[in-house]
């Protein structure tokens, strides 16, 4: 084994490629890019009719012609969602360098996540049969609007026949997808693991549901300026639409093929509240120890995390319990601590959030630049550093983030610069 192959007697994980399809542009540069320059994606809905909607404003992507990133036979057959996380893996194995030959492809995997999946098409399908009957649906339907549709097509198109699943977590996916995908790889279930999340949810019933339970906001006369993560004048996320990707790879296999080391897995942890739909819990007592236990699996300390990449949707009820986790995680060192959420900008991607924060949070340890937290102009917490309007160059090693999804799903990611 070769020097520092092993980390705690155990395989390590680098991220050797990323990709993003996001409401701020169609890949990870273009989308940083807008990010440091405080940009927002969200706009009046422009798919699909929206005048009898009670919300009208989401994050959409903009500009996305799945021709001319994959084969017509390929996008045809395929939810936006996963056009969009196929989108996303071919930049990041891109990046990578990654080839996946013969005698590879059994030790490369495949995790793209969703929490909502194929709804788009699932709705149009509904939609066909009820005014031309079941032959209107075509024979890919049982297939392509199954939410592992993502995972089979990124197998499909990659060769890469190792493990291959969706997994859903609600707006905890995404991260759990690259902690879990982590964790393959650590235990030497495979070398390498195409992980993510993906999400297009922005149908009449979802925007509509998700209205109706009060979860959006209704500032439809102002869109960028919707999502207000810690501000005090929040009043609910903006619901999205993209992807985010990476490659993870065991770091001795990385090094020896000469590849982009962009940073480190080196922690993840996750847990459930058990204890409401669409709350978190009042106590915050699942997500503490989520946060708990993914320093334990990293082994080490609060005080060695440099930034925090917050879940930030701008809720009530979700800002004040990730306010409280930090105070209670840091205590007095917390001012130190610059805390920003992205959400501000993209919306909330749902499934796809936590890969693209991911993806965020490793840009962050390459650059030494916070992005910011746009809209917050009266911080629910002045005490606290959420990096308002414009970016912030700090010393960044570490990086936590995190995601808190509805129905209690928490998880927590650690990722390190790599020496």
């Amino acid at each position: 084994m070769e020097p520092n192959e092993s980390r705690l007697g155990r395989r390590r994980v680098v991220v050797t490629g990323m990709g993003a399809v996001t409401p701020l542009g169609l890949d990870v540069a273009t989308s940083w890019e807008a990010m440091l320059k405080g940009l927002s994606g969200v706009d009046r809905i422009t798919s699909l009719p929206v005048d009898d909607l009670p919300v009208r404003i989401a994050g959409e992507v903009k500009d996305f012609v799945a021709d001319t990133v994959m084969p017509r036979k390929v996008s045809r057959r395929l939810d936006l969602f996963a056009q969009y996380a196929l989108a996303a893996a071919m930049e990041a194995v891109d990046q990578s360098g990654l080839e996946i030959d013969e005698e590879a492809a059994p030790r490369v995997g495949v995790l793209m996540g969703s929490g909502y999946g194929a709804v788009r098409s699932i709705e149009q399908s509904v939609r066909a049969i009820g005014k031309r009957g079941p032959r209107a649906i075509s024979p890919f339907c049982p297939l392509t609007e199954a939410i592992d549709s993502a995972a089979v097509e990124l197998s499909l198109h990659f060769g890469a026949s190792g493990p291959s699943r969706s997994i859903s977590s609600a707006c905890a996916t995404g991260t759990d997808a690259i902690g879990e995908a982590a964790d393959w790889i650590r235990h030497g279930r495979s070398d390498v693991v195409i992980a993510g999340g993906a999400e297009n949810c922005l149908t009449a019933v979802d925007i509509a549901g998700s209205a109706n339970a009060r979860a959006l906001s209704r500032r439809m006369d102002d869109p960028e300026r919707a999502s207000r993560p810690f501000d005090e004048d929040r009043d609910g996320f903006v619901m999205s639409a993209g992807a985010g990707a990476l490659v993870l790879e065991e770091r001795g296999r990385a090094l020896r093929r000469g590849a982009p080391v962009l940073a480190e897995v080196i922690g993840y942890a996750s847990s459930s509240d058990a204890h409401h739909l669409t709350a978190p819990h009042p106590e915050g007592t699942g997500a503490y120890r989520a946060v708990l236990q993914a320093f334990q699996d990293a082994r080490i300390s609060p005080e060695q995390v440099d930034c925090v990449n917050a879940h930030g949707t701008g809720t009530k009820l979700n800002d004040a319990a990730e306010v409280a986790l930090v105070h209670r995680l840091f205590g007095n060192r917390v001012k130190r601590v610059p805390m920003s959420s992205i959400k501000s900008m993209t919306g909330h991607m749902i499934g796809a959030a936590g890969a693209v924060e991911a993806i965020t949070a490793v840009q962050t340890l390459r650059t030494g630049i916070v992005p910011p937290t746009i809209n917050c102009d009266r911080p629910i917490d002045p005490s606290l550093n959420f990096v308002a309007h414009q970016p912030q160059e700090h010393n960044v090693r570490m990086v936590m983030s995190n995601s808190f999804g509805f129905g209690g799903h928490n998880s927590v990611l650690l990722l390190s610069k790599e020496e």
